[in-house]
């Protein structure tokens, strides 16, 4: 038998309508796109177990009739997940919208620094082939002196941004005031 068109369609808009909230910067649209791709998975997995059986308890039907309660263990399963996730996002944005006023995502100061480096072309020095025969430590140390000193774009390590990382915090340490 196969699964009503109808709920194919139902899960595919809700995972298509889930997946663009959840690029948003927004946290309370990412969380309205969490919840409705959880329901969508949850109807994939319902749609995905075939038609409704006969209760699965020994002795009350034929094995051929019962119904599988895998899924339906899962979806449960799912469903409690998908709660404690929306509790934590609830919380985040909470907490956002008492310290800034608003809910939205903001850039880091290493988010606004990769996308300079993308756009410039450069590397990260993870790998030099020329320096294969330096011990680890100074190619380590080169690196560190090789991206030290800020680019005029971006924000200087001593700024003290908020989302500073525990990186840039050792980072600051070692460069000294």
């Amino acid at each position: 038998m196969s699964p009503a068109l109808v709920l194919v369609a139902v899960v595919f808009v809700l995972l298509a309508t889930g997946v663009y909230l959840v690029l948003e910067r927004s946290l309370t649209r990412v969380l309205v796109g969490v919840i409705l791709m959880s329901n969508g998975i949850n109807v994939l997995f319902l749609v995905a177990s075939g038609a409704a059986g006969e209760p699965a308890l020994v002795g009350s039907a034929e094995p051929a009739r019962m119904s599988d309660p895998l899924p339906q263990a899962m979806v449960l399963t799912a469903i409690v997940i998908t709660l404690g996730l929306t509790a934590f996002l609830l919380a985040m944005a909470y907490r956002s919208w008492q310290l800034h006023g608003h809910d939205e995502v903001q850039d880091d100061v290493e988010d606004r620094q990769v996308r300079g480096r993308a756009v410039r072309d450069e590397t990260s020095g993870s790998y030099d082939p020329d320096d294969e025969e330096a011990p680890v430590e100074e190619r380590s140390e080169d690196r560190r002196r090789a991206h030290a000193s800020p680019s005029p774009r971006d924000p200087s390590p001593h700024d003290g941004a908020p989302g500073d990382g525990p990186l840039r915090a050792a980072q600051r340490r070692e460069e000294g005031p």
